[in-house]
């Protein structure tokens, strides 16, 4: 079967991403540890992810990342709190993702993944990224996914590609593909704050809250506001 390389931090969009893949691909799936908050929480949601869907799986330690980013995502800095009518105001939620910028971390995150798709011979990279977020996330973005695709082209001997299923969708549609192709969104977990249950109040939990209303789909996670 072709091998594929999944970046996967635990989250509703990379678990539905790498699910649309399940089938045709053996999945061998990366967690990233840069010294998050939600580190801990991603991780078992990451594993249970795994077990259920019969991907392997592997963590990379990222310590010199932590030491250099100031997000609020891993240092004492507080993870900010939205509203609702937060997540459609530009300027409010280029607030809240400024404050949880992590260094370049999508090109380090895929540059890694590049690597161990050449040493293993995997064909795609897979990830989670989504037009809601490339609103504020410009590692998220299509032209992001392009340029990153056309670098890989020039940089490997190999034939790599990067797959991003979610790329023009945003978390309500993301949501609506989890069911279509039976991706395990009620293990996977999106809080910033790493707390037991999703905090329900960052900017994370947010969206995934609005995405399962709009889309009317149940909500199996568990939110603690």
């Amino acid at each position: 079967m072709k091998k594929a390389i999944a970046v996967l931090s635990g989250g509703l969009d990379c678990t539905v991403a790498t699910s649309v893949y399940a089938e045709d691909y053996e999945i061998h799936a990366i967690t990233f540890n840069y010294g998050q908050k939600a580190f801990k929480r991603e991780l078992e949601a990451a594993k249970k992810i795994c077990e259920k869907m019969n991907w392997t799986h592997e963590v990379i330690n990222l310590d010199w990342l932590s030491k250099i980013s100031t997000s609020s995502l891993n240092t004492s800095e507080e993870i900010p709190e939205v509203s609702l009518d937060d997540l459609d105001d530009v300027e409010k939620s280029s607030e809240s993702a400024s404050s949880v910028w992590v260094p370049a971390r999508n090109t380090v995150f895929t540059s890694i993944a590049l690597s161990y798709a050449e040493s293993i011979g995997a064909e795609i990279i897979i990830v989670g990224w989504d037009a809601e977020e490339a609103a504020t996330f410009p590692d998220n973005s299509k032209k992001y996914l392009e340029k990153f695709n056309e670098l890989i082209g020039v940089g490997s001997p190999d034939n790599i590609k990067i797959e991003a299923p979610a790329i023009d969708l945003d978390k309500e549609e993301i949501v609506k593909l989890g069911v279509e192709v039976g991706a395990p969104m009620e293990l996977s977990y999106s809080c910033y704050k790493g707390n037991d249950k999703h905090c329900g109040v960052c900017e994370s939990c947010m969206r995934r809250k609005r995405a399962f209303k709009t889309s009317d789909i149940k909500d199996l996670s568990e939110y603690e506001n």
